[in-house]
C-alpha cells in the first residue's frame, strides 16, 4: 500500500482534510487511555455528515468495531472499519466543551500558558468547520476513537480507564469522497483530573475498491443497502 499522508496529533490538537473515497485511515496510540473524536462530512454537499442514531440503530449496537459502519444522514457509507485492535469505540459520549474543560482540568488560554492551555472538542470542531465553509450549527455527534463507554440498565454511562493502551491501532476506510475533522481531546467521561497527553499517530493510504464479499458489506442487510446506496450515488455521477 502507497502512503498518502501522516500526522503525529499532539494533545488537544486538531485538524481537518479532505479525503477521496478508497483510503485508509490509520490511527495508533503513543500512549495508554487516548481519545480522538471525528466529524465526517460528504465532500460535495455538507449537509450530508455523519448520523449517529441511524448508524447504530441499523447496526444494532452502541458502539462501534471493525465489520461497523458509519452511516451519513442519507442512508450511504461514509466510512467502514475494518481494522481494530481494542473492540469497542465509543459512539455516544460526544464532544468536550470549554465549561467542562475548565471545571475538570482548571481554567486555562492562550494568552497566558500559549500552545499549552486546555484545548476543547467543541472548540477545536468549530474552528476546523469554519474552515470548510461550515460553522457551530454543522457539530453532530462524533465518534471517540479508542475510548470505551458502557451503559448500565439504570442508563448511568461508564468509563473504562484501561480500555486503551499504548500501541491500540484501528483502521479506517472510506467509502466516500470526505471532509474528516479530528480533534485529539478528552472523552467528556474520563475522569482523569489531569489533562490527558496522549499524542496518537494518523496515516492514510490507497485501499482496494469494496467489494460484495467484504466484511463490512456482508456484516448486516442494512450494511448492504447502506453500500448500494453510496454505489448508486457515484454510478450516477460517473464514477
Amino acid at each position: 500500500m502507497q502512503k498518502l499522508f501522516t500526522k503525529e496529533f499532539r494533545p488537544g490538537e486538531k485538524w481537518s482534510g479532505l479525503i477521496g473515497k478508497n483510503k485508509y485511515i490509520h490511527f495508533k496510540a503513543l500512549g495508554d487511555n487516548a481519545n480522538v473524536s471525528i466529524l465526517l462530512y460528504n465532500m460535495r454537499d455538507t449537509s450530508e455528515r455523519y448520523n449517529m442514531p441511524d448508524t447504530l440503530k441499523a447496526q444494532y449496537t452502541a458502539h462501534l468495531t471493525k465489520g461497523n459502519v458509519l452511516m451519513s444522514d442519507n442512508g450511504r457509507v461514509l466510512a467502514s472499519i475494518t481494522e481494530d485492535s481494542l473492540g469497542w469505540h465509543d459512539s455516544i459520549c460526544g464532544h468536550t466543551t470549554r465549561k467542562m474543560t475548565n471545571e475538570k482540568y482548571g481554567k486555562t488560554s492562550y494568552q497566558e500558558q500559549g500552545n499549552d492551555f486546555y484545548r476543547c472538542g467543541e472548540e477545536n470542531f468549530k474552528i476546523e468547520l469554519v474552515r470548510n465553509n461550515m460553522g457551530k450549527r454543522d457539530i453532530v455527534p462524533c465518534v471517540n476513537l479508542f475510548s470505551k463507554v458502557y451503559v448500565d440498565e439504570d442508563g448511568s454511562m461508564n468509563y473504562v480507564s484501561d480500555h486503551c493502551k499504548k500501541g491500540a491501532t484501528v483502521t479506517l476506510r472510506t467509502e466516500m469522497d470526505i471532509i474528516f475533522v479530528v480533534s485529539n481531546t478528552p472523552n467528556p467521561l474520563d475522569p482523569s483530573t489531569e489533562y490527558p497527553s496522549v499524542p496518537v499517530t494518523m496515516e492514510v493510504y490507497d485501499a482496494p475498491k469494496t467489494d460484495l464479499m467484504d466484511e463490512c458489506v456482508n456484516s448486516r442487510d442494512e450494511n448492504y443497502r447502506a453500500f448500494e446506496n453510496t454505489w448508486d450515488y457515484y454510478n450516477l455521477l460517473g464514477e
